[in-house]
């Protein structure tokens, strides 16, 4: 029966298949229809933990988070009839990529992005990892966790790049955000290549893009 399952354990066995974490287990969460305080501490708890130790991808998971606004329980409901769900307003598009890669139904695989906080950062961080993965440009892959179109990639790495601005300071990643943050209006020939300083583990799937 979906939500039955221990949730602290899927969450474990969806790193382990996504090759995210050590098996050391995760924190858990009960739904809520908002954003309250005890969610919100629960949430930053399973960012710290998907970060595993990297600064970088932690502050970068706090960008999208902050962007999106979601609370755990939230099936935010968009106008090509996909949702948003969770904390970190994972798309449904994923639900079906995410079973075959847990080997999980994908109802209950919905439940979990949906009502388990860890759950939904860990998907976050493997489809931002995959987009990463296959652009090989910081500002690209943040845009691709939003859409597959491109000016609205650029639209949203550049709220993305405000989040940032303002949670971590200007030099979040030991750069001015503003010039991390030139993404082109059109083509990728003069993107600037930059990421932050830091091994970047290879993701272990690549990503086509979201229909958000």
């Amino acid at each position: 029966m979906i939500g039955k399952r221990p949730l602290h354990s899927v969450v474990w066995r969806f790193a382990l298949a996504l090759g995210l974490l050590a098996p050391t287990g995760a924190a858990t969460a009960t739904p809520r229809s908002s954003r309250d305080p005890v969610s919100e501490e629960l949430v930053a708890a399973c960012i710290g933990r998907a970060a595993g130790g990297q600064a970088w991808l932690e502050k970068t998971l706090w960008g999208l988070r902050d962007q999106e606004g979601g609370w755990v329980g939230a099936e935010v409901r968009n106008s090509d009839g996909s949702h948003d769900l969770g904390p970190l307003q994972v798309n449904s598009w994923w639900v079906s990529r995410i079973a075959v890669r847990t080997g999980q139904p994908p109802a209950q695989v919905r439940w979990w992005l949906t009502n388990d906080a860890c759950f939904n950062v860990q998907a976050a961080r493997w489809i931002f990892l995959s987009s990463l993965a296959t652009a090989q440009d910081y500002w690209l892959a943040i845009g691709a966790y939003h859409s597959g179109i491109h000016w609205r990639q650029r639209r949203y790495a550049l709220s993305v790049a405000g989040h940032l601005r303002r949670r971590f300071g200007p030099t979040v990643f030991g750069s001015r955000i503003s010039t991390l943050a030139r993404i082109p209006s059109a083509g990728h020939d003069d993107v600037p290549r930059r990421r932050p300083p830091s091994t970047i583990e290879p993701a272990v799937a690549t990503s086509d893009g979201s229909h958000r």
